[in-house]
């Protein structure tokens, strides 16, 4: 190759000839200019100087062939001008020389492999010092471990050998003293032979038995019943008949064990003193897999006990219960005498009940109860010309079911007013229905006979359609046309009633423990528990000792019904009677003990056994709840916690709201009570997330503040049907929401145009109703649905309109929907939303 300059070598190589010659100068050759010429020997020289510069020299054999380098960078220098004219007039413009200048750096793919690889070896010798660590520490610490239970096997093998070295020696020193005693004794006794004359051979006397068959235990007879410390040295105590002082029983013994209505198997082994195991043995041998815990029925417990050679004693649960129903059974003995009717008042809501009572009691009822309705059971006994009657007045509101029942239980004769102007309603029905299932007799007294569209006609053809028939039509049902605000008719009445209390020759005892029933029950600030109690039999007097449910007491003060205090009721009598442990559910029974004990113990096992069927309830809701919500997914609780005045009321407002449960909402009621609202109440309402209901009842102090202070919601009623309707309302307002498509136009795609800005744009046909702008949409293609969206653009002569009718040509755009097909139908509905109802 034919030389160069070192300025020609430089623009070739694409760098200054300065830097150049500094690196001709730096590979050791003679100093140069620009215009000086370099050879090819030269040239060579550079390279291998430049390359020994980049970290690589020739290899062993002096070959000149260097290796790659590890990096190579790359320096880049551009400049560039930028011209800038004059901002104001006559100026010159300005160039701007720029220089950018880069540096890049390549590193081999090889080099970085490499120098990962050798951190991975690093950590993995690391890793395995550490292993190689730890196993010399676990090898240490079991080696010292092996040492320490061979040197305690030593010392124990040594204790070990010590102590049978010394019980050996101790058996010989009593083998001794045994055999010495044995030998002095006969020798003892062959002296008092020789001395004493020769007697008859007695018979051996038989090992005495016990009443079991059982061979008694012997004791020695220096032995007093007394314990005494243990001595350090082992004796053996014996009688003096050579045998043990004490063995163990060679037969079983047999207990009797009681067996109740239900036990649980580790009661029943607990009972037979015997493990838990040995029954359940024998259980499974029976074929009964039971665990310790599993409860067992009173005859397969008692099958149990045979099988394990005890005797069963079957006793019943309730049988303290049973003793005292059958003790006052038996006193019930006494001169029968006649006594009043107890009448039942039954009817629709706003047919006159009360009223009609009210003109026969001479006094006003109905205008003192919220609303003018009747919302307790009344019991009222009135002295008239025919007699003394008891009277019950029942309310007529669809929510009082229970108390109407109750009602027809407990009384003799059934009124039931049906108004003139009315007829009759689904709570006429009702009462009917309840007085046949009661089997009382039936009167039928129409009401406000004084109004103009009075027509007890009618009112005789609609009880016909119940089966109730008039004796005026050849049945066997008293008709008797009254007014309870003239009067008219109501001495009609009383007579229909003496006369059927005749015909059913009503008696009672009265010299004999009272018994009757709880018509209703309340909680009074300064009195405390009030019930009120139709005496049926005997007479209750002040001082005596009443069970009732679940509730027990002695009657500390007696009222009639005007609230005048009294010392005695006798039969069909209702009085308000203090004193009782707590209120007493309507329609339980009322029975008077000898005494205080017997009532708490029958209250007490009552408690239980209603406690033992509540838990169960609300375990089997518990899992009716599971199985409902995994059935029909979750469903939204309305937590209520309701209070009122009496107890009627409490279960008929818990029954009426109930009812308003719905398969989305369910109407929980968290806890129920009579009385005031307190702070408990409150509480629980906060924790459960419930509102709080007061029927005819007021939260104290310390609830108001509660109350106050967390927000919680509460409501005060005084008519039961403005307390349901509120909660029909909470109820439809948790109702998910249901909403209904309604088709109000129909197009049909004709043709089908392709636009840049709006895709494919369907030439349409209105072929019914309206298609209106941005409204939902269906696509159907062969009267299936292909896409549900809304419309984009509506079009007509290429102007945008709101809404296109039935026989017109419009462009219709579909919003993300680009698929549409001539033969296709739009289809435009509407969304609405539908009422809920329960």
């Amino acid at each position: 190759m034919s030389e160069v300059t070192v300025k020609q070598l430089a623009e070739v190589i694409g760098i200054s000839a300065d830097r150049l010659i500094s690196q001709l100068e730096e590979a050791g050759l003679p100093m140069k200019d620009a215009d000086g010429t370099i050879s090819d020997d030269e040239k060579v020289k550079l390279l291998s100087h430049l390359r020994r510069s980049h970290g690589k020299a020739a290899d062993e054999t002096g070959d000149t062939d260097i290796a790659e380098p590890k990096k190579i960078t790359l320096k880049r220098r551009t400049v560039s001008e930028l011209r800038q004219s004059g901002s104001g007039p006559g100026r010159s413009s300005k160039t701007v020389n720029v220089e950018v200048r880069r540096k890049r750096t390549y590193v081999k793919r090889s080099v970085v492999q490499a120098e990962e690889q050798r951190k991975l070896d690093e950590q993995a010798q690391i890793e395995e010092e550490a292993r190689r660590k730890e196993e010399e520490a676990l090898r240490i610490a079991a080696e010292a471990a092996a040492r320490e239970e061979s040197e305690r096997q030593k010392a124990e093998e040594k204790v070990v050998a010590k102590l049978q070295a010394e019980e050996e020696t101790r058996a010989k020193a009593e083998e001794e003293e045994r055999a010495r005693l044995e030998a002095e004794k006969r020798v003892a006794a062959e002296a008092a032979a020789a001395a004493e004359p020769r007697k008859p051979a007695a018979k051996k006397e038989a090992p005495s038995r016990t009443k079991y068959g059982r061979k008694e235990l012997h004791v020695a007879g220096d032995k007093s019943g007394r314990r005494k410390k243990k001595s350090r040295g082992r004796s053996r105590v014996t009688s003096p008949g050579g045998e043990h002082g004490f063995e163990r029983p060679t037969e079983q013994a047999v207990h009797e064990v009681s067996v109740p209505e239900t036990i649980s198997v580790g009661e029943l082994a607990q009972r037979m003193k015997i493990k838990a195991g040995e029954v359940i043995k024998v259980l499974m041998g029976m074929g009964s897999m039971v665990t310790i815990n599993q409860v067992l029925d009173q005859e397969t417990a008692s099958i149990v006990v045979e099988e394990m050679g005890h005797i069963p004693k079957l006793f019943q649960e309730n049988a303290i219960e049973q003793e005292v129903i059958a003790t006052v059974a038996g006193n019930v003995e006494g001169e029968t005498i006649p006594r009043a009717p107890v009448v039942t008042i039954m009817g629709h809501v706003d047919h006159g009940k009360t009223s009609l009572l009210d003109y026969i009691r001479r006094t006003k009822v109905a205008s003192g109860e919220a609303g003018g309705i009747t919302q307790h059971i009344g019991a009222y006994h009135v002295e008239t010309d025919k007699g003394m009657i008891t009277f019950l007045d029942t309310p007529g509101h669809a929510a009082f079911t229970a108390m109407r029942a109750r009602g027809a239980k407990v009384t003799d004769i059934v009124v039931i007013v049906v108004a003139a102007d009315d007829g009759v309603m689904p709570q006429t029905r009702e009462a009917i229905q309840h007085a046949r299932a009661s089997g009382v007799s039936l009167i039928i007294a129409i009401n406000k006979m004084d109004k103009e569209g009075a027509d007890p006609k009618r009112v005789s053809q609609e009880l016909v359609a119940e089966e109730v028939v008039p004796e005026s039509w050849g049945g066997d049902t008293m008709f008797v046309e009254v007014s309870a605000q003239t009067g008219q008719g109501v001495d009609n009445l009383l007579d229909a009633i003496s006369l059927q209390a005749e015909v059913l020759e009503l008696t009672a005892i009265t010299d004999c423990p009272a018994s009757g029933v709880v018509i209703e029950s309340r909680l009074d600030k300064g009195r405390g528990t009030v019930a009120t109690i139709l005496v049926q039999n005997g007479t209750l007097r002040k001082g005596d000792f009443l069970l009732t449910g679940s509730e027990y007491g002695r009657v500390r003060a007696m009222l009639d019904e005007n609230s005048k205090p009294i010392d005695a009721a006798g039969p069909s009598i209702p009085v308000e009677i203090l004193g009782l442990s707590g209120t007493p559910n309507a329609g339980d029974d009322v029975l008077v003990v000898e005494n205080e004990r017997k009532a708490r113990e029958v209250a007490e096992f009552r408690h239980s056994k209603e406690r033992d069927s509540k838990l169960a309830r609300q375990q089997a809701a518990k899992l009716e709840n599971m199985f409902s919500r995994m059935e029909g997914g979750e469903v939204t609780d309305l937590n209520i916690v309701l209070k009122a005045d009496v107890r009627g009321s409490v279960e008929a407002l818990s029954d009426a709201l109930t009812d308003l449960s719905f398969d989305e909402v369910r109407v929980k009621i968290v806890s129920s009570g009579v009385g005031a609202i307190n702070e408990s109440d409150a509480q629980l309402a906060l924790t459960s997330g419930a509102i709080i209901i007061g029927f005819n009842v007021r939260a104290d102090g310390s609830a108001k503040r509660l109350i106050a202070d967390e927000g919680i919601d509460l409501h005060y009623y005084s008519v039961i049907y403005d307390a349901i309707d509120e909660i029909k309302s909470a109820v439809l307002g948790m109702l998910k929401p249901i909403y209904k498509d309604e088709i109000i136009g129909l197009a049909e795609v004709r043709d089908v145009f392709r636009s840049s800005k709006l895709g494919a744009i369907a030439g349409c046909m209105v072929a019914e109703g309206t298609i209106k702008r941005s409204s939902p949409i269906r696509v159907l293609r062969d009267e299936v649905v292909i896409y549900e969206g809304e419309l984009e653009s509506l079009r007509r002569h290429k102007d945008d309109v709101n809404e296109v009718k039935s026989g017109t040509e419009c462009g219709i755009g579909v919003k993300n929907y680009n698929d549409v097909k001539p033969g296709d139908k739009i289809e435009v509905y509407e969304r609405t939303l539908v009422q809920r109802e329960l």
